[in-house]
C-alpha cells in the first residue's frame, strides 16, 4: 500500500486529492484548519501547515500506522489581493507568504526525508499545487502572483537537490477551479457568479476539483517520474 500526506485535506482540491488517492488504493494523513472524514486508510491532522511540527507530526503519524511515506501533496493555500501591488499591505503579504510558500516549504522539509528514508525512494514523490498565477501576472493580485511564482521555483530548486535520488517534485498549476478559493476570488473582484472566470480558460468552463485531483494522483504515481522538476498546468488552456 501507498501512504500520502495531503495538506489542504479538508476542502477544495485538497479533499478530492484525498478522495481520489483513496480510490486509487493509498492511505492518507491529511492536514487542515478544519476537521475532514476519516476511515480506515484516511487519517486526519488537524493543525496550520505554518507550523512544522504540526506537520511533522503528521508524518510520524503515517510512519507510524503504515510504516512509509510515499507522496506529499502541498495544497494548503489562501488567497488575498484586489488592489494594486502599491496598495497592498505587509500583512497581507506576508500571510500569502507564509502560508502559500512556506507551508510548502515546511512540507518539503519534513515529508522528504521520509521517503529518502523509506523502502522505496525511486517510487516517492513532492507535489506542490501552484496556480495559473505561478506563470501569469494576474491583475490585482500581485502578492498572490508572486507567491505562487515562488512555488515553481521551490519545486524546481527541490527537484534540483533530489538528482539522483528516484524522489521526484512536480509544481501543478490549476485554472480557475469550482472550490471556495475561486469564490474568494470573485469576492476580491466584485464578481457574483465564478463562472465568468471561464472565459480565461479555453475548455470555456470552470474545471473540477476531480480534474484536478485527477492530474495529482498520477504525479504523485510511479509512472509519474518523468514529471520531475517540471510544472504541470492543468489549467483548461488558461489565458489571462
Amino acid at each position: 500500500m501507498r501512504v500520502a500526506l495531503v495538506t489542504g485535506a479538508a476542502g477544495g482540491i485538497g479533499s478530492a486529492t484525498v478522495a481520489r488517492l483513496s480510490e486509487q488504493g493509498y492511505a492518507v494523513v491529511g492536514v487542515d484548519l478544519e476537521e475532514a472524514p476519516e476511515t480506515d486508510t484516511v487519517a486526519h491532522v488537524v493543525g496550520d501547515v505554518r507550523d512544522r511540527y504540526v506537520l511533522k507530526g503528521a508524518v510520524d503519524f503515517a510512519l507510524a500506522r503504515w510504516g512509509r511515506l510515499d507522496a506529499a501533496v502541498a495544497a494548503a493555500a489562501v488567497i488575498a489581493g484586489g488592489q494594486p501591488l502599491w496598495e497592498t499591505t505587509d500583512e497581507e503579504l506576508q500571510t500569502l507568504w507564509d502560508v502559500d510558500v512556506r507551508g510548502v516549504w515546511n512540507t518539503a522539509a519534513v515529508a522528504v526525508p521520509a521517503m529518502l528514508a523509506g523502502p522505496d525512494p525511486r517510487g516517492c514523490r513532492f507535489v506542490a499545487v501552484a496556480s495559473a498565477a505561478g506563470t501569469y501576472g494576474l491583475f490585482n493580485l500581485a502578492g498572490y502572483t508572486t507567491v505562487k511564482h515562488a512555488v515553481v521555483g521551490l519545486v524546481k530548486g527541490l527537484a534540483a537537490d533530489l538528482v539522483a535520488t528516484g524522489v521526484t517534485a512536480v509544481a501543478v498549476s490549476p485554472g480557475s477551479t469550482n472550490t471556495p478559493m475561486l469564490d474568494a476570488t470573485a469576492d476580491l473582484y466584485g464578481v457574483s457568479d465564478p463562472v465568468i472566470f471561464s472565459h480565461n480558460q479555453l475548455l470555456r468552463r470552470v474545471l473540477d476539483p476531480d480534474e484536478i485531483a485527477a492530474t495529482i494522483a498520477f504525479c504523485c504515481s510511479v509512472d509519474g517520474a518523468a514529471l520531475n522538476g517540471s510544472v504541470v498546468h492543468a489549467d483548461g488552456g488558461f489565458r489571462p
